[in-house]
């Protein structure tokens, strides 16, 4: 096998997150992007250590899986990858790779933990509740597009105007948006010149509440100054074009044509090279910069960039099962006390606000100063009075704490937790840490770690808030063993 060679193979299966398994007669290739079942032609572009890794040249045959639907740019937009297959075939898929990445980390261990499936979104399509839409031409010199990067490409865009992770009121909202500025003639941003006008439109609806929070996000440039632009528009002005932008939003809505209700929308300028959405500046032209999502029964106000999950039918299923997993704070406890909690990487503290009823005290650690002020504003407003949230990186923050913990949450981002952090949260020594993991291969590379603490899984499960996508979620329980941890001699 030699890098550049042109290969025809069936794809054996799927290993987490995306990577499909060849077998070519000299070896394996694993060519990401693919699925179980499809005959693929593929090209070898790495070799290294006896690997071989190949890029997806064309689809020859579909797999016999693929009866689920799909949309007009399946396999051109770099968002879904399972979407032409059937939700519970997707789910098959997604809890077989997680659970086999388990075993694999768990082998040889004593623990007799417990594996329970996986627990799918309660909505497959028109989940998404935020999305980040970007400019650009389908083609070079192409007409104005507004949608996603296409799968492998940094400047190539891809509409998505038949999305199907996103409901009626987000098409709405992008055909009218690219209409509008296409209509004016106004340029989008160009990554490599680092020229033009339309950089992103960001969308974000509360699934419950179904309040809408639009911003459009551009460059301080004229939207006219581009090489190639119209510049026939150029008379009214830049602040007649945002002003018009709004009002052709509010139309929508009163006209009844939006299921939905601007919370409201802002125009943002950002002028770093960055393709990244990020404010220099942030104009309100309707509204207000923040609008309220509900889940289990509490309240959250999230603004522009605060964070909150994607999914929120899915974060009721995820947050509920944390919920479970965590089961009778009072369990164990001696007479009238009431567990101390730490729920670290707390984000916008969800988590920690559905723990506070049960617990004494929850203190939640977060490094994004606008997480912690929305958790903040959220508990609040929620009426809880024993959740205490602190800015800062854990493993900083750690060392300035007085608490003790009955009990740790840890909820991190998909890099997984910094590897000086997890030892001073094991040396807590609590009797049960709930780990739930956005990334399962970071929580499979943590095991070593909790296992050295003397701590072993009691039970994990897989819960997917990312339909169609290779991403998904796991919570694991741990109980600190009574019995040391021996290293086994290999």
């Amino acid at each position: 096998m030699k890098k550049g060679q042109v290969y025809e193979g069936i794809v054996e299966r799927v290993d987490f997150p995306n990577k499909g398994v060849v077998q070519v007669g000299e070896g394996t290739v694993i060519v990401k992007n693919s699925l179980p079942g499809q005959k693929i032609k593929l090209s070898v572009n790495k070799i290294r250590n006896g690997k071989a890794e190949g890029r997806l040249l064309e689809v020859m045959e579909k797999s016999s899986l693929e009866t689920g639907l799909s949309c007009s740019r399946f396999g051109v937009c770099g968002g879904c990858i399972y979407l032409s297959l059937p939700y519970e075939e997707q789910l098959r898929i997604k809890e077989a790779q997680i659970r086999k990445l388990l075993e694999q980390a768990l082998s040889g261990r004593k623990s007799g933990w417990r594996w329970e499936g996986i627990k799918g979104s309660p909505r497959a399509y028109e989940y998404r509740n935020k999305m980040e839409f970007t400019f650009g031409d389908e083609y070079k010199g192409g007409p104005l597009v507004l949608g996603m990067h296409k799968r492998g490409s940094f400047y190539d865009v891809a509409s998505a105007e038949d999305c199907r992770i996103v409901d009626s009121d987000f098409k709405l909202i992008l055909k009218t948006v690219r209409d509008y500025f296409g209509e004016r003639g106004a340029s989008h941003y160009h990554r490599l010149r680092h020229e033009g006008y339309l950089r992103h439109l960001l969308v974000r609806k509360a699934s419950k509440t179904g309040e809408i929070l639009t911003a459009l996000v551009t460059t301080s440039q004229s939207p006219w100054s581009a090489p190639g632009t119209d510049r026939q528009f150029e008379t009214g002005g830049k602040e007649d074009l945002i002003q018009g932008f709004r009002e052709r939003l509010l139309c929508l809505e009163r006209e009844g044509r939006l299921q939905g209700r601007f919370a409201g929308i802002l125009h943002i300028v950002n002028d770093s090279q960055a393709d990244v959405v990020k404010s220099d500046r942030t104009d309100v032209l309707y509204g207000q910069e923040y609008f309220y999502e509900e889940l289990l029964g509490l309240s959250f106000k999230i603004s522009t960039f605060s964070f909150f999950q994607t999914n929120s039918y899915g974060a009721e299923v995820l947050y509920e099962t944390v919920r479970d997993y965590i089961g009778d704070l009072d369990d164990g406890g001696a007479g009238d006390h009431k567990k101390t909690v730490f729920d670290l990487y707390s984000g916008t503290g969800t988590i920690a606000q559905l723990m506070a009823p049960a617990a004494g005290k929850v203190v939640g650690v977060e490094i994004v100063e606008e997480a912690v002020e929305a958790a903040r504003r959220n508990v609040r407003e929620n009426g809880l009075e024993n959740c205490e949230f602190l800015a800062g990186d854990v493993l900083l923050v750690l060392d300035e704490l007085k608490e003790k913990p009955d009990l740790i949450i840890l909820d991190p981002p998909r890099d997984g937790i910094h590897p000086k952090a997890l030892p001073k949260i094991l040396n807590y020594g609590v009797e049960r840490i709930i780990y739930v993991s956005c990334k399962p291969t970071s929580l499979t590379r943590d095991l070593e770690a909790f296992y050295q603490s003397g701590y072993e899984v009691e039970k994990a499960v897989a819960v997917d808030q990312f339909p169609w996508t290779a991403n998904c979620e796991v919570v694991a329980a741990f109980r600190r063993s009574e019995e040391p941890y021996q290293a086994q001699d290999q």
